[in-house]
């Protein structure tokens, strides 16, 4: 059984994508006349489950059926806009190639649904590093309730206390610390700054220069 194990988030971290959700998430407010800026999307809705988002945005009580009708007319848009633009994270595929080869553990641990998911790897070509996926199915709490990590850690048999958590949201962050997991952020949504101050072990830009050396805490 290895010590440790590499969990890492999809959205803003296995593609940097953030401007293409938001993109698709402007399209949908106004469609439904929801008034919200950049920053309130960072807030409020960026790293959050659909069953959590929707109902506040629409103010009004949503079954599971309609939160899922919803939430896909939303993410159908976002796969329509940046399925010509997408690519895996700079630097990401040259780090993944190195943690294979050490044989390290490692998930896909995300709130975003099944559809995207297979969307991101299949057309990233990444699926080949990520045997184990928890996805926003196998999940009741959202981040940052820490349960994503803590089912990821449980599913590759590895100590929450030796796991490595790879996000660029600040929900995201605050679960993997609710884990009690070491945290790396990833600065594509949020700047270094703001990263830094949510007490993550380390950030960067991308994982252009990133060693698992680097990873020592």
């Amino acid at each position: 059984m290895s010590s440790i194990a590499l969990l890492f988030d999809m959205d803003g971290v296995i593609v940097d994508n953030h401007k293409f959700h938001l993109k698709s998430w402007l399209g949908f407010f106004e469609k439904h006349n929801i008034h919200m800026s950049e920053e309130e999307y960072k807030a409020n809705v960026n790293g959050r489950r659909m069953e959590n988002i929707l109902p506040d945005l629409l103010s009004r009580e949503m079954s599971d059926e309609e939160i899922w009708d919803v939430g896909e007319e939303k993410e159908a848009l976002y796969r329509e806009l940046y399925r010509p633009h997408i690519k895996p994270t700079t630097g990401l595929v040259t780090f993944l190639a190195e943690v294979a080869r050490k044989r390290i553990p490692r998930t896909v641990s995300t709130s975003a649904p099944p559809k995207n998911v297979d969307f991101t790897l299949e057309n990233t070509g990444l699926r080949g590093y990520f045997s184990t996926i928890i996805d926003s199915t196998m999940v009741t709490q959202g981040k940052p309730h820490p349960e994503v990590y803590l089912k990821s850690a449980e599913a590759l048999g590895v100590d929450p206390a030796g796991c490595i958590v790879f996000e660029d949201a600040i929900l995201g962050i605050q679960a993997g610390k609710n884990a009690g997991m070491k945290v790396v952020g990833v600065a594509t949504t949020h700047t270094r700054e703001e990263l830094e101050a949510e007490d993550t072990d380390l950030v960067i830009d991308d994982f252009c220069n990133l060693k698992l050396s680097d990873l020592k805490f």
